[in-house]
């Protein structure tokens, strides 16, 4: 942190001005000449004026003698221009030799000379002249330093902002930052919501817990007009320790009394007309608030407001978002147990079944359901769109379609199709929403694949032990795709489609994915040998490219391990498989 600047010059009465002459009768004219109008201090050498300055610091204007002993003018001079930049220097010389003028104006940075002996008047003026371009000088200098010390408190402002998002992080930030950097002996900030003082205050030092915005569990009434008048409150207070709140004190406490004098500034942290939080900065003794660091200060807290309100709503949203994650995870578990993870045993029947949502939740869903009367049902789901609200109409979807497997006869998987549309179309329609969605029958005991599809990925039959059986050259075998296919739910109000069958042999296995699986992207295409360049979605053909590489027995987790690493970028899109095996 910074060390604190002073602001504003603390203004004297009179200018200091330093005189410097080995004769004693040089000395004490000069003296009388100017004691009326300047602060005089008098050096007989150059050694004895450097020991004044170390005590008693800048001069205004130094006049000193050119000719001394053991260090002459120039030499002096030139010792006190690093130090002293600012102060204007005059040479007092009785000879006109050149090149000691030139020596005393290049390296003492010479305001002006005069031969002796000097006229009084010419004096005068050139001196009055000198503590004028003083002025000058001091006023430019401090309108600079000021500048600068802006710039440096607003740039420790917004590094405080940006290495303090946490909101109560930054509360200390701002009262240590502000405090350090203006100057002040200690700094206490209270937060503020919805008019009222909230939590605990925040000390800067941290010992400086007596100091306090209450008195008796109560707002003191300066604090309470900076809340209720949201500006600025300057109190002067005397808290002297002896005098143990006796007002009348003597004549030799008084010192004490001033070392005991409290100036405090109260600020409210504004933003948007709400008050934020309440900053009490306190100087003790002779050192004050001057006007223009009140200026600043309010500069200051607006930017400290702003860096209060926005880690406030960071803090609010990272509290919003971890209940919306917290309400993510039970979403996602209900999910999760909605989609059945058991089913009972059918003899000669194999299923396996993998849905992997992209995001928390999502759209895709899939059913196994062995009717009473021996079926085997089986259906994959995919709701437009992502993330909850398209979970919720997942939720449904599966309810009702439950609903629908469950009668006492089982229907034809294109009626199914046609109820289910029914159902759902009308909220469908009116969220701007459809489903797409392939249904399948399979009945053990005739081998008989009943099936129907609502604009859905089409499902594939292909026999996994005749890849197996013929290896390198299964490269000439196709799956054969389920076509039949209508419109996606909630798309009409009377479903149109019509459905189809086949029968599924011994040995022959059906999938059902989701477009989450065909519209993966291809990145790292040498992996397989479907010959898609890199860029190019996966589609069915390209699954088919994978199923053919799959091991014995087939697993559905081994090959969506494949795909990723065929496609290892962020999911985009739900992914779903679902696999029946006739053994």
């Amino acid at each position: 942190m910074s060390p604190a600047i002073e602001l504003t010059p603390r203004v004297e009465a009179k200018l200091k001005l330093m005189v410097v002459d080995d004769e004693p009768d040089n000395l004490d004219l000069l003296y009388r000449t100017f004691r009326r109008e300047f602060s005089v201090y008098k050096a007989d050498s150059g050694f004895s004026a450097l020991e004044m300055l170390d005590r008693n610091g800048e001069m205004a204007v130094i006049v000193s003698d050119q000719r001394m002993p053991g260090m002459n003018g120039t030499e002096f001079l030139s010792k006190t221009v690093d130090r002293f930049p600012d102060t204007i220097r005059i040479i007092l010389t009785g000879y006109t030799d050149v090149e000691d003028l030139v020596g005393a104006i290049n390296s003492g940075k010479v305001f002006q000379y005069l031969t002796k002996p000097w006229s009084p008047d010419d004096l005068k003026r050139v001196v009055n002249q000198a503590a004028e371009t003083y002025k000058v000088v001091k006023r430019r200098t401090n309108e600079l330093n000021r500048a600068l010390r802006r710039e440096s408190l607003f740039n420790a402002m917004m590094s405080a902002i940006r290495e303090s998002l946490n909101y109560d992080s930054m509360l200390p930030t701002i009262a240590q930052t502000v405090a350090t950097t203006l100057g002040a002996d200690c700094a206490v900030l209270q937060p503020v919501e919805a008019g009222a003082i909230k939590g605990k205050p925040i000390h800067y030092p941290s010992e400086a817990i007596d100091w306090s915005l209450t008195d008796n569990g109560a707002l003191r009434l300066p604090v309470q007009a900076a809340l209720d008048q949201l500006q600025t409150q300057t109190v002067q207070t005397q808290s002297h320790p002896l005098a143990n709140g006796d007002p009348t004190q003597s004549a030799s406490n008084a010192d004490q009394t001033h070392q005991g004098a409290i100036d405090e500034l109260i600020v409210p942290l504004v933003y948007q007309q709400e008050c934020l939080a309440l900053l009490s900065l306190v100087r003790r003794g002779i050192q004050t608030w001057q006007a223009d660091e009140i200026d600043l200060i309010g500069e200051i807290t607006e930017q400290a407001a702003l860096a209060l309100s926005q880690a406030r709503l960071y803090q609010r949203t990272e509290a919003q978002t971890q209940q919306f994650r917290m309400e993510l995870d039970v979403a996602r578990q209900v999910q999760a147990d909605l989609l059945r993870q058991h089913w009972p045993d059918v003899p000669n029947i194999q299923i396996q079944a993998e849905c992997r949502p992209a995001r928390e939740v999502g759209g895709d869903f899939f059913e196994v359901f062995v009717h009473p009367q021996g079926d085997v049902w089986l259906a994959v789901g995919d709701v437009s769109g992502k993330g909850v609200p398209a979970a919720l109409f997942m939720a449904s979807s599966i309810s009702v379609l439950r609903q629908e497997l469950a009668g006492a006869e089982s229907p034809e998987p294109d009626e199914a199709i046609r109820r289910l549309n029914r159902a759902l179309s009308e909220n469908l329609f009116n969220s701007n929403r459809f489903i797409t969605i392939t249904l399948a029958r399979y009945t053990p005991s005739t081998k008989r694949l009943a099936y129907a599809n609502a604009g859905h990925v089409y499902p594939m039959v292909w026999s996994p032990r005749a890849v197996q059986a013929d290896g390198a050259e299964a490269s000439s075998l196709e799956p054969t795709y389920l076509k039949a296919r209508g419109v996606p739910l909630g798309i009409l109000t009377e479903w149109k489609g019509t459905g189809g069958e086949r029968v599924l042999e011994p040995g022959e296995a059906l999938l059902m994915a989701s477009d989450g699986i065909t519209e993966a992207t291809v990145t790292n295409p040498q992996l397989f040998r479907a010959g898609l360049p890199e860029g190019s979605m996966l589609r069915q053909e390209g699954l088919w490219e994978l199923l053919k590489q799959q091991g014995s027995p087939f697993d559905l987790q081994q090959l969506l391990a494949t795909l990723h690493q065929v496609s290892p970028d962020e999911q985009e899109d739900d992914q779903t498989l679902l696999l029946l095996e006739v053994l």
